[in-house]
């Protein structure tokens, strides 16, 4: 079992960064993949932003390759979503995501809001 909760959304201007971080809790973090998902407002689809996997292995979304950047912190049990150069359309509600074992755990979400 690993719980996950976000933290660090809010509103930016466009250009502007922000840094999501994904708390988690359990003793299979560190072997588990985590994923940041995006839902888009009025939405229904989650998208998947970025991966990081056990090893730090990372794998980014067209749409975001390049300005953002993820990470983990294993002893910390966290995870660190850097994103710059925002835009209009990055807005959205973002969630991390663990997986193990085939398992997936969510966490509740932290919305961001790029302005113009």
């Amino acid at each position: 079992q690993v719980q996950l909760v976000e933290s660090g959304g809010g509103v930016v201007q466009a250009g502007g960064s922000l840094r999501l971080s994904c708390a988690a809790s359990g003793s299979t973090f560190s072997m588990s993949s985590i994923d940041w998902y995006r839902q888009a407002p009025g939405k229904q689809q989650r998208n998947l932003v970025a991966t990081i996997s056990s090893s730090g292995r990372t794998i980014y979304a067209d749409s975001v390759k390049g300005r953002f950047a993820l990470s983990r912190d294993n002893a910390k049990s966290m995870v660190y979503l850097q994103m710059n150069s925002l835009e209009l359309e990055d807005t959205a509600v973002y969630y991390c995501r663990a997986v193990y074992a085939g398992n997936a755990f969510w966490g509740q979400g932290t919305p961001v809001t790029v302005s113009s």
